[in-house]
């Protein structure tokens, strides 16, 4: 792995983050809204419980996806480190780290919830806790790209708001469905901004 990462090149790095987001971005849209359309909110966990267990099948298909996106999160936050490195090498493996925990747990809660190891409430307490390491990441590499000298800081900037805005996961702060919305496009719009400039912008990047 350390050997894969050190021949890695900053351009194909950035390809690779680039491609892998949007990807992740079109698998999660397809699962959220064909596979689990008919299911409950995740918020009502009770309920969840029981639309998993009326329909195991799409439930099944839906946590393939799911670990086929958390694969992809695993491949940025390698390309991510790579990208980054020039910049501060500390806070390129510090971000890379911090998605890496994220994925670990999600993969470990999905998994043990398939096996009914664990029900939908302690799965949840499991997804909630993940994205405490989530978050932190997307403010470390918002830090980091307010850094660098190579990376446009208003992408940057965007990404540390966007970090801030992971607390509607944490606490009910009773807000109206337009403004979650919002607060959902600000996390979306700041990562793929990252990812596009990266595609277009890859041979720039300082290795």
């Amino acid at each position: 792995m350390k050997n894969l990462i050190g021949s890695l090149s900053a351009s194909k790095a950035a390809m690779i983050v680039g491609i892998a987001f949007i990807t992740s971005v079109l698998i999660v849209s397809i699962v959220d809204d064909l596979l689990l359309a008919n299911f409950v909110v995740p918020g009502d966990t009770d309920a969840l419980s029981r639309d998993i267990e009326a329909n195991r099948t799409i439930f099944g298909f839906a946590v393939v996806g799911y670990l086929f996106v958390l694969a992809l999160d695993f491949v940025i936050a390698l390309a991510l480190y790579v990208v980054l490195k020039p910049s501060n090498k500390k806070l390129a493996l510090l971000t890379a780290v911090l998605r890496l925990l994220y994925v670990c747990i999600l993969v470990i809660g999905l998994i043990a919830l398939v096996f009914q190891i664990i029900d939908a409430y302690v799965y949840a307490s499991i997804k909630l806790s993940g994205y405490v390491f989530f978050s932190l990441h997307i403010f470390f590499l918002g830090y980091t790209i307010l850094k660098s000298e190579y990376i446009p800081k208003l992408i940057g900037i965007l990404l540390v708001i966007a970090s801030f805005t992971y607390i509607v996961f944490f606490v009910d702060l009773g807000l109206s469905e337009i403004l979650e919305v919002s607060i959902m496009l600000i996390m979306a719009i700041a990562e793929l901004s990252l990812s596009v400039w990266l595609l277009i912008k890859r041979n720039t990047l300082p290795n």
